[in-house]
């Protein structure tokens, strides 16, 4: 770069929120280091996508990088900061957060799009800007030769800054993603254990899948490992998972207890392909829920923003809906367009669909393959309102559960704290259940009165009974 030409880095705001660090940053605190400046916001799947490359960039260069995550948030549930810090604690982030809910960072720096990443040298110049996923190798050669060139021209130096981080409580469920109900048993997601509880409906633990740590290795029980597994469905004695954050998908072979894994490779996949005949050879990417119907899994697939699916007799996967293009567009299948879809439900040939970063739910008929919206407007319309269709307001939800005896849906509309009810023929919404006690609700699962839902912040499993209209939390255990 030109010394002419050189950028300061703007100072860091003094009316920062800040986290994992014992005191607020300025540039004279990280002044010799390599800076990267990360602009996210929780919800996003991209933003998700970045801090794997974020953490290993920090253990390659722990003396002389410092990355700090600038939260600038989408949806009014994130601007509240202890929400911010469940999710720094539910993502595992040990770099230091400033939460600017005014944007005040975000306009210093002319950002236009999360993620963005803004790098600075040893001497507070700014040497590059970069938005979206995937910089991971360009990071890493320009934070090399800024080493080096800060090596030679002695403005480097190597330094640790100290963190302060706030953990969660130790509780037998960590940020609970999804829950399933079957054979008079539930399987939960426990997320944040990286593993896969087999319950009764007291809550007693009769199996446990993986070992507590994040890993891809298939094996029998504990044996196995999983990273932030989320949608679950069974299929005769097979348990199938979404393993989030390996890319994968998983099946438990609930007679033997063996897990092996079906599809994806471990690494996130970004194929523009629509077809794939060998699942274990495809890379995945972010697969969020699952759902069967008809011998065929299907997946909504959170990073392309589309729904995939695997036969499970020809063992081939593919794209069942969905263009790629983040938005809320209905008509045919292949045209359609979602926008990180995370939540599924099947009924009577119908496929029920969260799509979480428009705030809808979306329906698509499994015969003729068309989608139609039930609920929400686009990328930028949310809030909390109940109505009929268009007119009724969501905020982020991530779970949907269908109902046959009742012939609605169950929603967790997970940012505005809340469980709704959707009438599937009036289209009409309206809150069931809202309390203190619910708290970013991840999924639900129904069995005849009795819905589960997988309460994640408050790392909870709590059971309603839709026929008294009460609620408890159930404890999980051994």
């Amino acid at each position: 770069m030109n010394p002419m030409m050189r950028v300061s880095a703007p100072e860091l705001s003094g009316e920062l929120e800040w986290f994992n660090t014992p005191s607020p940053l300025s540039m004279k605190d990280v002044r010799g280091r390599i800076v990267i400046l990360d602009f996210w916001t929780y919800c996003c799947i991209n933003c998700m996508h970045v801090l794997p490359d974020l953490r290993y960039l920090e253990e390659k260069y722990p003396d002389c990088l410092v990355v700090i995550g600038l939260h600038s948030p989408k949806f009014p549930n994130e601007k509240v900061g202890e929400h911010v810090q469940k999710a720094i604690n539910r993502y595992d982030i040990r770099h230091s957060v400033a939460h600017d809910p005014e944007f005040r960072m975000w306009r210093e720096y002319g950002v236009r799009a999360w993620p963005s990443l803004a790098v600075i040298d040893p001497e507070c110049y700014v040497a590059a800007m970069l938005s979206g996923e995937g910089n991971r190798q360009q990071l890493d050669r320009l934070i090399q030769q800024l080493v080096e060139e800060g090596e030679r021209a002695g403005t480097l130096r190597r330094a640790i800054l100290p963190a302060a981080l706030q953990p969660e409580p130790e509780t037998t469920l960590r940020f609970p993603g999804k829950v399933h109900c079957f054979d008079s048993r539930l399987a939960i997601s426990d997320s944040g254990h990286h593993r896969v509880l087999i319950t009764d409906f007291s809550g007693k633990i009769t199996k446990i899948y993986g070992d507590g740590e994040p890993a891809l290795i298939d094996g029998r029980g504990s044996q196995a490992r999983f990273r932030d597994p989320q949608g679950l469905v069974a299929v005769g004695t097979t348990l199938y998972v979404a393993d989030t954050g390996n890319h994968a998908l998983r099946a438990i072979d609930l007679t033997t207890d063996t897990v092996r894994t079906i599809a994806g490779t471990g690494e996130q996949g970004r194929s523009p392909d629509k077809y794939f005949e060998n699942p274990l050879r495809t890379s995945l990417n972010s697969p969020w829920d699952i759902a069967f119907y008809n011998g065929q899994l299907l997946i909504a697939m959170a990073g392309p923003h589309q729904i995939w699916y695997l036969d499970l007799a020809l063992d081939t996967l593919g794209v069942f809906a969905g263009s790629g293009r983040e938005d809320i567009l209905d008509g045919e299948s292949h045209t359609a367009a979602f926008a990180q879809p995370s939540g599924l439900a099947v009924d009577r040939g119908q496929l029920y669909v969260a799509d979480s970063e428009t705030s809808a739910i979306r329906r698509i008929d499994l015969h003729n393959q068309t989608v139609t919206t039930l609920v929400g407007m686009g990328l930028f319309e949310f809030g909390d309102r109940d109505g009929v269709g268009r007119d009724a307001r969501l905020q982020h939800p991530l779970g949907v559960a269908t109902d046959p005896k009742r012939h609605c849906l169950w929603i967790a509309d997970t940012y505005n704290h809340k469980i709704k009810k959707l009438d599937i023929n009036s289209k009409s919404i309206y809150s069931f259940l809202a309390s203190k006690n619910v708290t970013e609700p991840g999924g639900l699962a129904v069995c005849g009165d009795i819905l589960w839902v997988a309460n994640t912040n408050a790392h909870q499993l709590l059971r309603i009974d839709l026929a008294k209209t009460t609620s408890e939390p159930v404890e999980i255990h051994a």
